[in-house]
């Protein structure tokens, strides 16, 4: 059972960034896929931010050219460096990492973002 642990939510001005982590309790060298995702209240989850084992990055509309994610193999840690922060970014943030390509999903406990002034 893969663990992840978020970090790095929290309040912040419109236009501001924020980095999150996504903490893994094995290594994710050879993961399949990690991703970011979010969920606003009242809404649906959707995909903010996709990166797989082959380089293929997917972002969301909404956060291209603002929202990156990388990864660090070494410290087993996925990040969303989130520039350009808007009132509308603001949700619960969610890891998930799929370690194979037809494997179980895991997914973090979440971290809150709160973009507000």
């Amino acid at each position: 059972q893969v663990q992840l642990v978020e970090s790095g939510g929290g309040l912040v001005q419109p236009g501001g960034s924020l980095r999150l982590s996504c903490a893994a309790s094995e290594s994710i060298l050879n993961y399949y896929l990690l991703g970011w995702y979010r969920q606003a209240p009242g809404k649906e989850r959707e995909r903010a931010a996709t990166l797989t084992s082959r380089g293929t990055v997917m972002y969301a509309d909404s956060v291209r050219g603002r929202f990156t994610i990388s990864r660090d193999n070494a410290k087993g840690t996925v990040f969303l460096q989130m520039n350009s922060l808007k009132p509308e970014d603001t949700a619960v943030y969610y890891c998930k990492a799929r370690p194979t390509v037809w494997g179980a999903e895991y997914w973090g406990q979440g971290t809150q973002v709160t973009v507000s002034s």
